[in-house]
């Protein structure tokens, strides 16, 4: 089943014309990107956000973690979450006034809701996809089981994604 995703209501965006409408490029992008952030709000109530490897597959991301730690409390509590990757592309130098100064970028903000993988099967399959993207020339052996209990799939559910993007 393929998700719905919120479409972004005009007065979401202040630069309208910067809103990134093309959901094929979305996806090309966040299925090339290596690094994403998570974010979670924490038990005091503060925003945390991580630099995390992630996983585009059917329609959802997916990350790995130690069973352990903030994030996982997070997400146990039911923290709401987001999830940010850009794609900085270049710096626009000013010539006469500062306000020329610009950058070339292309960004997609997810907010969605985070679960665990509990199926043994697809957590295997996510980390080896996972693999594949961050080591594509193999050589690396199966998951031993002992590695695979000590560590958590997270699946982010695609509630909203959002696209920016100044190209010039």
């Amino acid at each position: 089943m393929r998700n719905k995703i919120k479409v972004n209501k005009e007065e979401d965006m202040r630069r309208q014309e910067r809103e990134m409408k093309n959901r094929e490029t979305m996806v090309a992008i966040l299925e090339r990107s290596p690094v994403g952030r998570f974010a979670t709000v924490n038990q005091e109530g503060f925003p945390v956000i991580k630099p995390v490897n992630f996983l585009y597959l059917d329609g959802k991301i997916y990350l790995h973690s130690s069973t352990k730690g903030e994030k996982i409390g997070d997400i146990q509590r039911g923290s709401p979450i987001c999830f940010e990757i850009d794609e900085p592309i270049a710096y626009v130098i000013a010539s006469q006034s500062a306000c020329q100064a610009s950058y070339y970028y292309r960004s997609i903000i997810i907010k969605g809701e985070a679960t665990f993988v509990k199926d043994r099967d697809k957590k295997i399959k996510v980390l080896e996809k996972m693999m594949e993207k961050y080591q594509p020339e193999g050589n690396y052996g199966e998951i031993p089981l002992e590695i695979l209990k000590k560590t958590a799939v997270i699946e982010i559910l695609i509630k909203e994604m959002t696209g920016k993007e100044n190209l010039g």
